[in-house]
This record gives structure tokens, C-alpha cells and sequence, in this order.
């Protein structure tokens, strides 16, 4: 492609032709994520299926409004850099969490504070990162890791007790779009291997609907094109305590905001200012995620998907990305998508979501094997935290008879165990470490 040698790469302004089939491309290797993200909401709170359809069109309008502010920026907002925006897993996992133990405005409340705490925090961001060195960080992805599989598992089979569950067709379609996930990425590599969850995706609600597991009616029905509403849930409620779990991940959403912003500068040769490129890309992730927010979503983060998207092509404007945001608030806004997206059967979105979210453990796991595991520090700040992480896990409601303030906390195991890694990581000096750890999560 040619362009002014005065233009750097990720400024390129690519024929039309080019912005939309690169755009599209970013489109498909998202797609994933807000369906798997907005199934797991839906399912722990039993949402009706015309506000799933809502929340879907919501979640791919505010993903795509995201990607538009960090593509192309406005002022201090923005990285302007080849950037897209998806609902992270773990904030996902937080606010249907959250909504469970309390209510959905509460839920909605945690994210809108969660969105301005960003600002408060940002200031102080770089001393904050010593209280979240590698043991810390590859615990809590662990843990994530672990509580999403548990919530996903569940969704797969149904409840125990309940009719439908475990039956032998859920975990078939489960199974063949996990094998179906894992044979894309083996056979294929490039583009078309990043594209393996979506075409497992595509695979077993194929299959499903082949075998008329998948209802068909009523999706050419209804308008053909829809509005996010505000506030879907009514007027938040605000309760710090129950947002703590959520508060906490923002922090660590920082973190992993500055190595992606590192991680692009690398990959299209566009030297990064850390302080002025890292806050704008973390002010984006807090704009996005407070419109989100008031449109019923969670918070909207970077998606490091699609930095493996520009490095494999080599494709490094941001027009493109921006193009892409562009395509996505259109197919918010084309309401039979939302309909389809929502009649994809659970067993089909469990799977696709077992092997993504299996993945954040993978990381985690791989975060761990840097960490030097013989300081006694180290050793007890990961046994800890594994205890108290997997305990509500493993055995819920154990803390059932506890006040409902120590519920929220306790019970929720990806704040329980970041809580404690960071409290007995500083009980064993780790508060002396002068500089803080360069880490990478993603």
C-alpha cells in the first residue's frame, strides 16, 4: 500500500475498498465476545429474551462507539492507535455476580462508579502497580479463570435438580464446538486461525439448528432496527461495598491497558509516550465504559485479540479500526442480528466461552511460571489467595450466615483471593520493592 512517506503507518488512510474488508475482519474476530459476554449476564440474572436482544444491541453499539474514541481520539481521550473494545470476561462475570448477590441497578451502579473511579485513580496509577506484581496478577487471572468455567459449565448442562440437566444433546453441541474451536486454530494459522473461536461459534449453532435445537420463530419479527435505551434497569443504586470486587479489577484493567498500549506501539513501529499515550487509552477504556454503563452493559475494556489481528496482517491503521467501530453500531442497530445472536442455544455459547475464558487461566498460569515460587513470600501469597479464591468456589453459599456486606466480598472469589494476595504480599515485605514490576497479562 502506498501513502506519503511523511505518514507514519498508523495514520495510513486506505481506499475505501481496504477499510471495509480489514474492518470487517477486526468485526468477525470480536464477535465472540460480546455474545459470550452478554449469554453470561443474561443467564445469571434470567433476563427476559426482548431485554437480552436489547443488551446485546447495547453492548455492540458501546463497543463500537469505544473503538471509534480510541481509534481516531478527541482531545486528552483516546489512544489513536489500532484499537478495539470488547466486554471483558472478568467485568462480565462481575456484574452478573454483583446483580445476583444484590440487584441489576446495583449492578449498574458498581459499573458507573467503577467508570469514574478510573479518573481518581489514574493519577496515582504508576504507584499502584507495585501492589499488583506478577503473583498478584496471575493468581487473580486464575481465579477469573476458574469462577468463569464454574458460571460457563452451568450454563452448559443447567442446574442440578432442575429439568433439562446434563442432557446428553447439551453436551454434545458443547463438545462440537469446543472440537470444532481447537481444529480451526490447529489446522489453520493467520487470520483464519485467530478467527477459531468464532467459526466454532458458527459451527455448533450450525449443528443446532441442523438438529432443531436452535428456535428459528420469531426472529424475522419484531422492528427491524433499534435504539439503545437508557438506563435499561432504572436509576442505579450505589453501594461501594458491593462495587469493590469490580473497583478492584479496574485497577488491574489499567495494568493491562498500558501493556497493550506498549504492545501496539511495537507492533506498528509508533514510539509510545507512557505518559501521555497510557492515560489517553485508559481515559477512552473509562469513557467507553461509563456510556456503557448508562446503556445496561459492564465496563468495555481493549481487546487483545485484535492487537494479534494487526500484528498477523500487518495492517496498521487505525482508519481501519475505526472502520470496524463504524460497522458495529450499525449491527447494534439491526435488531434481527440482536434476535439471532440471542437464540444461539447456551450449551453452543458455554462451549465457545469455556475455551476463552479457559484461556485467561492459561495466562495466568503462565504469569505464575515467571514468578520465583521458592520465596517463601511468593509461596504463601499464592497459597493464600488460592484458598480463599476457590473456597467460594468450590463450596457456595459458605458464607451464607455472614452479613450480606461480607458476602459480597468473601464469596466472590476473584476479589477474595486479589484481596489477599495483595494484603499477604505486602505482609511479607513486599511494599519495599522500589520499582514496580513490568507486567504483561495479555
Amino acid at each position: 500500500m502506498s501513502t506519503d512517506s511523511a505518514t507514519h503507518s498508523v495514520d495510513a488512510r486506505l481506499p475505501a475498498w481496504q477499510l471495509a474488508l480489514f474492518g470487517l475482519q477486526h468485526v468477525l474476530s470480536m464477535a465472540a465476545s460480546p455474545v459470550t459476554a452478554v449469554f453470561l449476564v443474561s443467564k445469571m440474572v434470567s433476563l427476559p429474551a426482548e431485554m437480552t436482544v436489547h443488551l446485546m444491541g447495547a453492548t455492540f453499539f458501546v463497543c463500537g462507539a469505544g473503538t471509534l474514541l480510541q481509534s481516531l481520539g478527541a482531545g486528552p481521550l483516546g489512544a489513536r492507535l489500532p484499537f478495539v473494545m470488547v466486554p471483558g470476561g472478568a467485568p462480565a462475570m462481575l456484574f452478573a455476580v454483583i446483580a445476583t448477590q444484590t440487584d441489576l441497578p446495583t449492578a449498574a451502579g458498581a459499573a458507573l462508579l467503577t467508570s469514574l473511579f478510573y479518573w481518581l485513580v489514574l493519577p496515582v496509577f504508576a504507584r499502584c502497580l507495585r501492589f499488583f506484581p506478577r503473583v498478584v496478577v496471575g493468581t487473580m487471572l486464575l481465579l477469573v479463570s476458574v469462577s468463569l468455567i464454574r458460571i460457563y459449565a452451568g450454563i452448559v448442562v443447567g442446574q442440578p435438580g432442575k429439568p433439562g440437566f446434563a442432557q446428553p444433546q447439551s453436551l454434545a453441541l458443547a463438545l462440537l464446538t469446543i472440537v470444532a474451536t481447537l481444529g480451526v486454530a490447529r489446522v489453520f494459522q493467520g487470520t483464519a486461525g485467530r478467527l477459531a473461536v468464532l467459526i466454532g461459534l458458527a459451527t455448533g449453532t450450525f449443528a443446532a439448528w441442523s438438529l432443531g435445537l436452535m428456535p428459528t420463530t420469531g426472529l424475522g419479527s419484531g422492528p427491524l432496527f433499534a435504539l439503545p435505551v437508557l438506563l435499561p434497569f432504572g436509576m442505579p443504586h450505589f453501594d461501594v461495598v458491593a462495587a469493590l470486587p469490580m473497583l478492584i479489577f479496574s485497577v488491574i484493567s489499567m495494568a493491562e491497558a498500558t501493556a497493550q498500549t506498549v504492545a501496539v506501539g511495537e507492533i506498528t513501529g509508533r514510539k509510545i509516550d507512557m505518559r501521555r499515550d497510557v492515560p489517553r487509552t485508559i481515559r477512552g477504556d473509562a469513557v467507553a465504559s461509563l456510556f456503557g454503563s448508562l446503556l445496561g452493559t459492564s465496563l468495555i475494556i481493549t481487546s487483545a485479540e485484535n492487537i494479534g489481528v494487526v500484528q498477523t496482517t500487518g495492517v496498521r491503521s487505525r482508519y481501519v479500526t475505526a472502520t470496524a467501530g463504524a460497522m458495529l453500531m450499525i449491527v447494534a442497530l439491526f435488531a434481527p442480528l440482536g434476535r439471532f445472536a440471542s437464540a444461539i442455544p447456551a450449551p453452543v455459547v458455554g462451549g465457545t466461552a469455556l475455551i476463552v475464558f479457559a484461556m485467561i487461566g492459561v495466562m495466568g498460569i503462565n504469569l505464575l511460571g515467571k514468578v520465583d515460587l521458592h520465596a517463601r513470600g511468593n509461596q504463601y501469597t499464592l497459597a493464600a489467595a488460592l484458598v480463599t479464591g476457590l473456597l467460594p468456589v468450590l463450596v457456595p453459599n459458605v458464607y451464607a450466615s455472614f452479613p450480606a456486606y461480607v458476602q459480597i466480598v468473601l464469596g466472590n472469589g476473584m476479589a477474595a483471593g486479589t484481596l489477599t494476595a495483595i494484603l499477604v504480599n505486602l505482609v511479607f515485605g513486599a511494599w519495599r520493592l522500589a520499582p514496580p514490576e513490568k507486567v504483561q497479562t495479555t
